[in-house]
């Protein structure tokens, strides 16, 4: 049974659709990548799954739950939310503000103590545990919204951009911890733009634009799919000009174009390679220095797979 699952969920705002009959299934111990421009649907999804938010019609579940007013209270005691901001919090140190949230699930006493001790411990900020919380850094604060979720041990992490601003080292900090989190078997979502981190943290990732889905699989999967050919970026000694205008003509080119003082050349892999324009290239005269085919990474993937539009 997945633990995450959306059924033509779909949310409109007026004639906006924001989300339009999404279908997706995350299985526990997922760590899930939620990909797309802004506007595209993540929040909406992370939200309504977060009960926050309810959808024009279709449903979503968690762990078999129905996600709905009925639900809500269950729903949310297996579940934590970290959203892309964090609250002011005015004249409140860090035990106070995990004492707060503890006492929300009804966790008191010895059992308290313990639990936020254990934490602090896991997101590597028990030393901060009596400086105020408006004091921390934006890196530090995001740590401390994941301990705040994992007061109650929720089966299921919901996480909207938690990477969201912050320096390199408190990224690789944040990318770390939720490595940990997914190794003690926390089902993930996470939304971010930084594709990199997420191929490194994630085992499967959706796709979505203007509201759709457009493609779910392993990181493998998703780079395969958009292998529809191959970009070569390659230079010659001299007369690059004449170079780009003879690589057009070659069948098999979709195009050439000068791009940051080398040509770029888009062609389909199947009927014209490498090695065909290396040899084109030396017949025609020109002194052949740089020959390179381009990496499909899930950015270039990406970039391949959508259009960058946006509601």
């Amino acid at each position: 049974m997945a633990m995450i699952q959306t059924i033509n969920l779909t949310k409109r705002y007026g004639e906006l659709m924001a989300l339009a009959n999404l279908n997706l299934e995350i299985e526990q111990g997922d760590c899930f990548g939620f990909i797309g421009p802004n506007g595209a649907g993540k929040t909406t999804t992370i939200k309504i799954l977060a009960t926050l938010l309810k959808p024009t019609w279709g449903e979503a579940r968690i762990d078999g739950l129905s996600v709905g007013p009925v639900n809500a209270r269950a729903v949310r005691s297996i579940i934590g939310y970290v959203p892309d901001y964090f609250g002011s919090y005015q004249d409140m140190v860090v035990k106070e503000y995990l004492e707060f949230f503890a006492a929300s699930y009804d966790i008191n006493g010895e059992q308290r103590e313990r639990i936020i001790k254990d934490v602090l411990d896991l997101t590597d900020l028990s030393y901060k545990i009596d400086a105020e919380v408006n004091s921390l850094s934006r890196g530090m604060q995001q740590r401390l919204s994941v301990a705040r979720v994992l007061l109650h041990d929720p089966k299921v992490l919901l996480l909207d951009e938690p990477a969201s601003g912050l320096d390199p080292r408190a990224r690789i900090e944040m990318r770390e911890l939720l490595k940990e989190l997914h190794r003690m078997g926390k089902t993930i979502l996470i939304s971010s733009h930084i594709l990199l981190e997420l191929a490194d943290l994630c085992n499967k990732v959706g796709i979505i634009e203007q509201g759709q889905l457009r493609f779910v699989g392993t990181i493998d999967e998703i780079i395969e799919r958009a292998k529809t050919g191959a970009v070569l970026h390659i230079d010659v000694a001299e007369r690059r000009a004449d170079a780009m205008m003879m690589l057009k003509g070659l069948p098999g080119v979709h195009d050439a174009e000068l791009h940051n003082e080398h040509i770029k050349v888009d062609l389909d892999a199947e009927l014209c390679g490498a090695p065909v324009i290396a040899q084109k290239l030396i017949e025609n005269g020109f002194a052949l220095t740089r020959l390179e085919e381009e990496k499909v990474n899930l950015e270039t993937a990406f970039m391949r797979l959508t259009k960058g539009l946006v509601q």
